[in-house]
């Protein structure tokens, strides 16, 4: 996808000005690009669109207006955007018991390792790739940066609606299944394209 640039954004006060109907138009988007898998495992797949609105909300939040500052924000939002051929998703852990958050996310760890989130379809399994610095023995954040490279076969069974398709976990700890709804797919398809 064609990284977002500063030229793009709106300004402070035009966005102000329309970001009620904007912030609108994404939480709808976001409907249909967030699956939940389990009872605290999200993941919202990411998109160009997602990510403008990401930057502008921070820019917003901060009160972000140096030139240079701006374009560092480009910066880390660009990295998640996905590559030819390939889904991004944010991963979130979500646990709403504050006295259970620490066990809980404790319990996870191990969670980035290569085999324990996937994307089945047909014959196919895409294994979620986590970017780094997220995690370690010690230690495990509650949101993760997480790509499925696609194959041309996965790409043709995607487009095969009648074709189930599933998020799943594999986690010692933790094992989930959510099914692929027909929105997510046609997103998906609109991604790989």
């Amino acid at each position: 996808m064609t990284h977002i640039t500063p030229q793009e954004l709106l300004s402070a006060a035009d966005y102000e000005e329309q970001r009620t109907t904007i912030r609108q138009r994404i939480i709808t988007l976001k409907k249909r690009r967030r699956i939940t898998a389990g009872d605290c495992i999200t993941l919202v797949f990411e998109n160009r669109e997602t990510l403008l609105f990401q930057i502008q909300e921070m820019l917003r939040t901060e009160r972000i207006f140096a030139p240079e500052k701006i374009q560092e924000e480009c910066d880390v939002y660009n990295a998640l955007l996905p590559d030819s051929g390939e889904l991004s998703a944010t991963l979130y852990i979500e646990i709403t018991d504050p006295d259970k958050i620490q066990e809980r996310l404790d319990s996870l760890k191990g969670i980035d390792n290569p085999d324990m989130v996937a994307i089945s379809i047909g014959s196919e399994k895409l294994f979620a790739n986590f970017e780094a610095g997220h995690s370690n023995e010690e230690k495990i954040s509650a949101v993760h940066f997480v790509r499925f490279a696609s194959t041309q076969n996965f790409r043709d069974q995607l487009a095969q609606a009648k074709t189930p398709a599933f998020l799943t976990i594999s986690h010692p700890n933790f094992q989930a299944e959510a099914p692929i709804l027909d929105d997510m797919r046609q997103e998906w398809l609109q991604d790989l394209q």
